[in-house]
């Protein structure tokens, strides 16, 4: 990839749409926007241009808007051009073929916002960031991208950085005088350094990690249970309209049904399951096969008893949460056996303290509480080394022979840091995530 080179593609999803956006960035921008439209004898910075783009024979391709952002106050940090036309595939692919043949070429996935990196236009997190805001499945997580997006997460690290550039310079100091005797106060004074600065806010981080990566990969939870316990009107209810079909048959359900719904900002997938029971109805067995693999794929197995029925009251696995469905039914004064959570599927009641009961399962934090989360395992991996890589050389301080190991340890534990940043030789992690990027952005 060369950045000499003038790139384009339709930004845009496929479809159709009321506008569509093809894009264009690198030196021959300008060049490109007044061969599609000679009428444009100036373009001003960041003005909305009215064009007619013409084909190589002076034929009307469309007519629409032309956008040039100069070099380098644009996303890219290029010149860069935007031909806002009508949302037609056949008229976007017209304008884009048009481009390329005026010499750009096609980009590749992610490269607009690979250039920008490259470009010092934003560091790799806030990269990673603008795949979040696109993939986001939830406000929630959408927020919590637009943080990340912002730079707070990017900052957070980079102080890091700058406080174990900090301790590191201490220990080369002592190093750079070795007939001097180090004080044994100066080692104490490290050592509060990196828990206080460090350590401690690195691990704070890390207790986000949990939560922060579910909020974009999402969670499966499968329910389970005997037939006619209430697993299809539970997933009614979660789903808030009728998605499977209840019926006083057992054997209704024979094949696993999926619905989307969201704990707390969690996108999760609730799976509902064939009953399990003996059965020598074929169909209905292979229904029971399904439900048992979903089981041991879900991140959450939610195991629905009847009250009405004790003898269903006892899974046969191990599950996350036990619910005891029609709790109206219960005998025994409606005393809810130990270790369920009572619920009435049909009326909604319990179901709320039930999905509280599950988000904290989850990890889901108050939103009050929030702050910036870490969203993606490679960040959590990238602070767990640098943790490791400090905790070590905290082993070390203090003996004197040891402190080259020390300043080795601490500076492996920067690098970490700076992984996420994308500081340092991250070509491979660069090629890893821009390829995961859609086409145009």
């Amino acid at each position: 990839m060369s950045s000499n080179e003038t790139i384009a593609a339709i930004a845009t999803p496929p479809g159709r749409g009321g506008i569509g956006i093809v894009r264009i960035s690198g030196p021959q921008a300008s060049s490109v926007a007044r061969q599609l439209a000679p009428q444009l004898h100036e373009l001003k910075a960041r003005h909305a241009h009215f064009s007619r783009w013409l084909d190589e024979n002076g034929e009307q391709i469309d007519a629409g808007l032309s956008l040039y952002f100069p070099a380098p106050h644009s996303y890219t940090g290029e010149d860069v051009l935007e031909l806002h036309s009508h949302g037609n595939p056949v008229v976007l692919h017209s304008l884009l073929e048009r481009v390329l043949a005026l010499g750009c070429r096609s980009a590749e996935p992610g490269e607009f916002t690979r250039r920008a990196v490259q470009n010092g236009k934003m560091n790799l997190s806030q990269a990673e960031a603008v795949a979040a805001c696109i993939d986001a499945a939830t406000l929630r997580a959408a927020r919590q991208a637009q943080r990340h997006l912002q730079g707070d997460f990017g900052r957070h690290v980079d102080s890091l950085m700058q406080a174990i550039t900090g301790v590191v310079a201490h220990v080369e100091a002592c190093l750079d005088f070795p007939e001097e005797e180090v004080p044994a106060l100066l080692f104490e004074q490290l050592r509060n350094e990196v828990e206080q600065r460090i350590l401690t806010p690195i691990r704070q981080s890390l207790t986000t990690a949990g939560f922060g990566e579910r909020l974009f990969d999402g969670v499966s939870v499968a329910i389970i249970g005997p037939p006619n316990v209430g697993k299809s009107s539970l997933l009614n209810c979660l789903a808030g309209h009728d998605r499977a079909i209840v019926s006083d048959t057992p054997g209704t359900t024979r094949d696993v049904l999926e619905v989307d719904f969201e704990v707390q900002g969690i996108p999760a997938r609730l799976v509902d399951t064939a009953g399990m029971r003996a059965t020598t109805d074929f169909i209905e067995e292979e229904g029971v096969r399904r439900a048992r693999k979903a089981a041991a794929a879900a991140d959450v197995v939610i195991y629905v008893a009847d009250a009405a029925r004790p003898d269903t009251w006892r899974p046969d696995d191990t599950v996350d949460l036990l619910l005891l469905n029609k709790i109206d039914l219960l005998p025994d004064a409606g005393v809810v056996p130990e270790g369920y959570l009572g619920i009435c599927a049909l009326t909604g009641a319990g179901v709320d303290s039930m999905l509280k009961v599950l988000a904290a399962r989850l990890g889901a934090m108050p939103a009050a509480e929030e702050g910036i989360l870490v969203t993606r395992q490679r960040h959590r991996q990238a602070l767990e080394r640098a943790a490791v890589h400090m905790e070590k050389g905290l082993t070390l301080l203090g003996q004197e022979d040891r402190l080259e190991l020390v300043a080795l340890e601490w500076r492996q534990a920067w690098s970490a840091l700076g992984e996420i940043l994308g500081i340092g030789d991250v070509e491979d992690i660069l090629e890893r995530i821009f390829s995961e990027f859609c086409i145009g952005k």
